[in-house]
């Protein structure tokens, strides 16, 4: 019951906030500015070690998000340590815009990672749990200053074998994690409508995004 209190204390003085209209167009600015930041990062500073509780962290704010039928099927696998990690970089693919590119060289490549899997003895199929727990993980990341990229190009078969994972369990994102090595920048569609994102000659990565009211029909 105690964390009930918590929560009821909680949503008292969210109203309360709304009721003054003080600080609620501030805190959406702020969130706002926290997805615009939480974009997909490719390269990091390798060298720059996450630590495991920094990765416990990050998966309680997937444990304590939205679940459908409240069935929390999903699993998680940490990594952050150089001899781990390299079982599990070789069975990723990294951008498919980025037809020259294979992926981040030794130095660039994550400190860490998070496997998200399915527990198939709670569920047989997954919804958008999994989509939901990733961003929930890439949020926390980017308010701790990390930046990471949510993997679904993975080479499942080889990365069970390659970790020893139970049959049990379904592979169903991974997520790469560190501290970024390069700049992204969100940027407005073209008329043309091309959303590929691309890389200029400095390697600065842009991301095209469809405008607001081309994507509200009604």
């Amino acid at each position: 019951m105690r964390n009930n209190v918590v929560v009821t204390e909680f949503s008292r003085q969210t109203k309360a906030g709304l009721k003054k209209n003080k600080l609620g167009p501030t805190r959406i600015k702020v969130f706002r500015d926290l997805i615009i930041k939480n974009r997909s990062y490719r390269r990091f500073y390798q060298e720059a070690a996450v630590e495991r509780q920094t990765l416990r962290e990050l998966v309680d704010l997937a444990r304590l998000s939205a679940s459908a039928a409240n069935l929390q099927p999903l699993k998680y696998i940490l990594s952050c340590n150089p001899q781990k990690n390299a079982l599990i970089f070789p069975h990723l693919a990294w951008a498919g815009y980025l037809k020259d590119w294979p992926g981040p060289e030794e130095g660039e490549r994550p400190s860490a990672y998070i496997i998200v899997l399915g527990d198939t003895e709670i569920a047989r199929s997954f919804g958008c749990d999994h989509g939901i727990a990733a961003q929930s993980i890439l949020l926390g990341a980017t308010e701790k200053g990390l930046g990471g990229c949510i993997i679904a190009s993975v080479q499942r078969e080889e990365l069970h074998k390659a970790l020893d994972i139970s049959s049990r369990y379904e592979i169903l994102l991974v997520v790469a994690l560190g501290k970024p090595r390069e700049t992204v920048v969100v940027e407005a569609a073209g008329s043309d409508g091309d959303i590929k994102y691309y890389r200029d000659n400095r390697d600065v990565h842009y991301v095209p995004k469809r405008a607001l009211d081309d994507v509200i029909i009604d």
